[in-house]
């Protein structure tokens, strides 16, 4: 199996990396840290990949996606799967007062991962398989005070994914999202991430492996917040606004 993933420095791709390495999967990290790129690489290595590669790429640069998408291919000599997994929080409250910074949060989150969504839809469709599995949040499924901004565009992510995979109904390759909870990650340092609500990255990757092979084009991390988002969705406003979150 030959595997892209597109963010690969980030603790849910790690994590997802070191599931397809113990498969003996052919990976292909790309990510802008060069260093930590090769350690990861020697790391799975360890653990059993037939091989890895890497490439030094800054994502969020969307201009001729296409050209390096082919590029990357041409490199691991096909691909089966690509994750997608790289994307900032940000910060809210500057983001409401900076259009840059709020723009910044909207072009790394939403339009440089869909056009690198839109990219490998392509080719899968092409080639007539392949799983794209993109790392979304749960923060896209309802706008809350504390980060609407960057839910806003894992909101459209997930429509964007959603999308591309009822265009695969008919045709062999697969997509899916997954919507993780709250995660101990280097993005959520300086948060309490205390209680049962948060998770691992370890957890998150299974549910992302799981999704590469899984039917339905959704997929919650852990599964609880299935319910859990079922239910603040569908809150009345006035509740909705007077909760703390």
């Amino acid at each position: 199996m030959r595997v892209i993933v597109l963010g690969a420095t980030s603790a849910i791709a790690e994590a997802t990396a070191r599931l397809y390495a113990l498969e003996g999967a052919d990976l292909l990290l790309v990510g802008r840290q060069e260093g930590k790129l090769e350690a990861i690489a020697a790391d799975l290595k360890v653990r059993g990949a037939s091989r890895v590669k890497t490439a030094v790429h800054d994502l969020a640069v969307s201009d001729d996606v296409r050209t390096r998408l082919a590029e990357l291919v041409a490199t691991l000599g096909g691909v089966d799967h690509v994750i997608v997994a790289y994307g900032i929080l940000g910060d809210q409250n500057e983001a409401e007062r900076s259009t840059e910074v709020a723009e910044d949060i909207l072009r790394i989150n939403f339009n440089s991962a869909a056009a690198w969504c839109l990219a490998v839809a392509d080719l899968f469709e092409t080639q007539a398989r392949g799983s794209l599995v993109v790392v979304g949040s749960v923060a896209g499924d309802r706008g809350r005070r504390a980060n609407y901004v960057y839910g806003s565009a894992k909101a459209g992510l997930a429509a964007l994914v959603e999308g591309i995979s009822h265009r695969f109904a008919s045709n062999g390759p697969r997509a899916a999202i997954v919507k993780p909870g709250p995660t101990i990650t280097p993005m959520t340092d300086g948060m309490k991430r205390k209680g049962a609500l948060w998770a691992t990255p370890e957890q998150i990757a299974t549910v992302v492996r799981r999704a590469a092979d899984g039917k339905g084009p959704v997929f919650y991390a852990p599964a609880r917040w299935r319910l859990i988002m079922l239910i603040i969705r569908n809150l009345p406003t006035a509740i909705f606004n007077r909760m703390s979150i």
